[in-house]
């Protein structure tokens, strides 16, 4: 008895607030550990046989390896066949495209977040995802527009409005969806909230921001968006090829004449082929993390829209910093046009500067400075 009373005194005693916690993190019989529990051993719905019956039928009696060889190789042929002719179309269509394919990317890792979670209802999840996508869209591609298109956007009043207060408006729209996923936590859901939260500005930060980097490559010149994209479809269907027929037999080394534009090619096919799979490797560890093989169905034997450019957007950055840094430089109209928005006594103050300079250089002489 007195050996009980010693070891009740000695054990340590719970204070009350950490009773009360324990209470608030178990809502309607449900732990924090509970629900992420539950959350983990979610089942994820299970990718089925998404190849045409035509193909099922008129390859019917090949292997599963053929099969899938000559699916993926079809399908590779109509992607490449679609990809000239958006070429042919021109700049306009190819930035609608790549909207397309950057709302549809999302939408395959939103998904995944919502298939994993849909039994607690998250309130809002999906809602605030595409609002958010919509203010990030808002804000880059107001910022290109007021970038490319200065001088149209000064000729219009209400273009110019919306192009001087653009960041102003596009943090505003922020702060809305952000004080809406405020008011939409739920008590029980605090930490799964915050997760999908982070998922989704994640999400807007690989997808979102990396596709409006492909924009700004096009308006540097079709050449830099038609042979990045062009090394990483090559290098994928070689190493599919080499990997399907030689496994790991070693490739030999060749040599080739260089061209001017080809020392650029030559660093981004490096780039492609060195750096650019860690894309694909990426997105492999992220698909093994919740056991999906694919990010959706899209293409037959190939997977969804990510599947196909889990490379591309890194490719994208890529191009775009390597245009920033060995490619681009000041450009003069852009600099005209920021001068014209300036006030006379600005403009007269720039003018004079501007002039006391190239006299100094030698370019303008004093008799020219009097005339």
């Amino acid at each position: 008895m007195t050996e009980l009373r010693q070891r009740v005194a000695h054990e340590p005693v719970a204070p009350p607030e950490d009773k009360e916690s324990e209470s608030e993190a178990k809502v309607d019989g449900e732990t924090a550990s509970d629900s992420e529990s539950r959350a983990e051993s979610a089942p994820l719905p299970v990718s089925a046989d998404d190849t045409p019956e035509v193909l099922n039928r008129a390859l019917s009696n090949l292997s599963s390896r053929w099969k899938n060889w000559w699916v993926r190789g079809i399908l590779t042929l109509a992607m490449i066949a679609f990809f000239f002719i958006i070429i042919y179309l021109g700049p306009m269509v190819l930035m609608i495209i790549v909207m397309c394919v950057q709302i549809k990317c999302f939408h395959e890792i939103i998904t995944i977040g919502y298939n994993v979670y849909h039994s607690y209802d998250l309130p809002w999840f999906r809602t605030l995802s595409w609002y958010f996508l919509l203010c990030v869209n808002y804000f880059f591609y107001g910022e290109t527009v007021t970038d490319y298109f200065f001088t149209l956007v000064q000729r219009e009043e209400p273009l110019r409005i919306l192009s001087k207060y653009h960041r102003f408006i596009s943090f505003t729209l922020y702060l809305i969806g952000f004080c809406m996923f405020v008011l939409s936590l739920v008590k029980k859901h605090y930490r799964l909230q915050f997760y999908m939260f982070g998922w989704t500005h994640v999400t807007l930060l690989i997808v979102v921001t990396q596709s409006h980097l492909v924009i700004h490559n096009l308006f540097e010149g079709m050449i830099w968006f038609i042979v990045p994209i062009s090394c990483v479809i090559c290098n994928d269907i070689m190493a599919y090829m080499f990997g399907f027929f030689f496994g790991r037999t070693p490739l030999i080394k060749k040599t080739v004449r260089m061209y001017p534009f080809q020392i650029h090619s030559i660093a981004l096919s490096t780039f492609a082929s060195l750096i650019g799979p860690f894309g694909g490797f990426f997105a492999s560890g992220f698909k093994r993390a919740f056991k999906i093989k694919d990010f959706a169905n899209t293409i037959p034997g190939h997977g969804g829209i990510m599947d196909r450019f889990d490379c591309q957007y890194l490719m994208a950055t890529f191009v775009n910093v390597y245009i920033a840094s060995f490619i681009r430089g000041p450009n003069p109209s852009k600099l005209i046009q920021q001068f014209l928005t300036l006030r006379p006594d600005q403009q007269l103050h720039i003018f004079n500067t501007l002039r006391s300079h190239l006299i100094d250089k030698g370019m303008l002489t004093s008799t020219t400075e009097d005339e």
